[in-house]
């Protein structure tokens, strides 16, 4: 019996480490295994559908978007009218600036010839200086747009002309003007004043 009990000790002593080793090695490998059945991928799930807005809430975002649109529309509006107001009331009050501005230098000149008229003796030098300013009055005019409505051998046109009178003439001066009483003036094109002439007939 103690023969037998010795060749079970050695039998179990000569068991290789190899197989020792092999043994972890198979668990080992087990694991992954168990771990990839394990992480196997959800199914997904599907999205949720957006519920729809209910159109009593659509309608009221839209009446509040109007009605802010509307509000600002009536300020913007209100505004332009009070600056329309404005601007309005200085043109009234400062519209002539710009003509008066041009004017001036002639009436300096006219405050000069007068003084200086009373110095000289000489007609003609009086008469020059009165053709000199009125020229440039003539220009300071025509800076501003207005213009001098031609009348000498014009037809008679009723647009720029008012007739005051009727002279007998020759077949070629039928519906022309004769004479020119008062001068008439255009501003930018528009009659500001018609020309009084004499109409032959």
């Amino acid at each position: 019996m103690k023969e037998e009990e010795n060749d079970e000790i050695l039998r179990d002593a000569e068991c290789s480490p190899e197989e020792e080793e092999e043994q972890p090695k198979e668990s080992e490998s087990a694991t992954p295994n168990e771990e990839s059945e394990g992480d196997a991928p959800e199914e997904e799930q599907p999205a949720e559908e957006p519920t729809e807005k209910d159109p009593l809430e659509v309608a009221k975002e839209e009446i509040e978007q109007l009605k802010d649109k509307y509000l600002r529309a009536v300020a913007e509006f209100d505004n332009y009218r009070k600056r329309t107001i404005k601007e309005k009331a200085e043109l009234i009050l400062n519209g002539g600036e710009k003509a008066i501005a041009a004017i001036l230098p002639v009436l300096d000149d006219m405050d000069r010839a007068i003084t200086n008229n009373e110095k000289v003796d000489d007609a003609g030098a009086v008469k020059d200086g009165m053709i000199l300013i009125y020229n440039k009055f003539i220009k300071a005019l025509e800076s501003l747009g207005v213009k001098v409505i031609e009348t000498e051998g014009a037809d008679f046109n009723t647009d720029i002309h008012e007739a005051i009178a009727m002279v007998p003439g020759d077949d070629d001066k039928k519906g022309k003007v004769i004479d020119c009483v008062q001068k008439g003036y255009k501003l930018n094109d528009k009659v500001i004043r018609h020309a009084k002439v004499a109409v032959g007939q």
